[in-house]
């Protein structure tokens, strides 16, 4: 157990920020999911499906979820296998 004031007040932080990005975590595998399963079932909105899963996977980068390169990768992968279908 935390002994001062600050590391008491960090613990809480982090509980908080661990809470926050599990949220955001969670949203970008389901969108993914949904943009693959679109593509695959080649359903008629696909590309703006994809589109929104990217705009997701962006925002979890500028909140500090996702690094840069794990979302270039998982974007890239979506392009991918949405050309592909096409």
């Amino acid at each position: 157990m935390a002994n001062n004031k600050s590391s008491k007040k960090n613990i809480l932080i982090n509980e908080r920020n661990r809470q926050r990005n599990l949220k955001y975590k969670t949203l970008v595998k389901s969108v993914i999911k949904r943009a693959l399963s679109a593509i695959s079932e080649n359903t008629e909105g696909k590309a703006e499906i994809v589109k929104n899963a990217m705009r997701t996977i962006d925002k979890t980068v500028t909140k500090g979820v996702t690094h840069k390169k794990a979302a270039a990768r998982r974007k890239s992968r979506l392009a991918r296998a949405l050309n592909a279908s096409a």
